[in-house]
């Protein structure tokens, strides 16, 4: 996702655009940075911002990766045997995604998140607005959209909060319901080798994790979609 310099409550600061160039707001808040060469990302309130006249729409990698997120291979996570998070080894090259589900009811209006990491550290979120559903619905059509998302020969590190999804997908569960969804899951893992899944606890402070969250709720909040497109995957 690109950058601008914009203003915040006065002040040059760099801040997440859309391609458009407009502010990139996630519950209402924008990423943004003080210098491109600071990996220190804060968020704003979208009415604090400004944008100045003239300025450049900057690309996703003008600015260094976060320290405080996982969008940067230096950063990653992996599970502990106790089911708490920490910090845990990544496979050299590996693609990092979180991916979430949000449902307002359950059932009801249900929607998914998804934060894309390339190994370079450049960072890719979507969302999509899945209609009616349950929370567990949610959580498989996220894996799915990352799994979809990424290159289907590099190896693959999945995080979700959903420890419905890591049963019936890696552990062998039996699953009552939502039986041709996770065929459709595993026939997508079936193509590809290398996949991994890593639960995090969820809202528990993790960024990328709660930034997926929030993209999950904005999808049903718009009943909109916001496509990821990755050079090099199907679209």
């Amino acid at each position: 996702m690109p950058w601008k310099q914009s203003l915040f409550k006065g002040q040059k600061v760099i801040a997440r655009v859309s391609d458009s160039g407009q502010f990139a707001a996630v519950d209402g808040r924008v990423e943004y940075r003080y210098k491109t060469s600071d990996p220190r990302s804060y968020r704003a309130a979208l009415a604090n911002l400004s944008h100045i006249d003239g300025a450049p729409v900057l690309a996703d990698d003008a600015c260094v990766p976060s320290l405080d997120s996982a969008d940067a291979p230096r950063t990653p996570r992996a599970k502990a045997s106790s089911g708490s998070y920490k910090a845990g080894a990544i496979p050299e090259g590996a693609w990092i995604a979180y991916a979430d589900g949000a449902c307002s009811g359950n059932p009801g209006p249900a929607g998914l998140g998804i934060v894309v990491v390339e190994p370079n550290g450049k960072m890719h979120d979507g969302y999509e607005y899945l209609g009616e559903g349950t929370n567990n619905i949610a959580e498989l059509a996220a894996i799915l959209r990352a799994l979809e998302a990424a290159p289907s020969a590099a190896p693959y590190v999945i995080h979700t909060d959903s420890q419905y999804s890591i049963g019936v997908l890696s552990k062998g569960w039996k699953a009552k319901a939502n039986q041709e969804l996770i065929r459709q899951v595993k026939a997508k893992l079936a193509e590809r080798s290398g996949v991994s899944f890593v639960y995090v606890p969820g809202h528990a402070g993790v960024p990328l994790n709660e930034r997926a969250d929030a993209l999950a709720r904005e999808a049903v909040r718009t009943r909109g979609k916001q496509a990821i497109r990755i050079s090099g995957t199907p679209q």
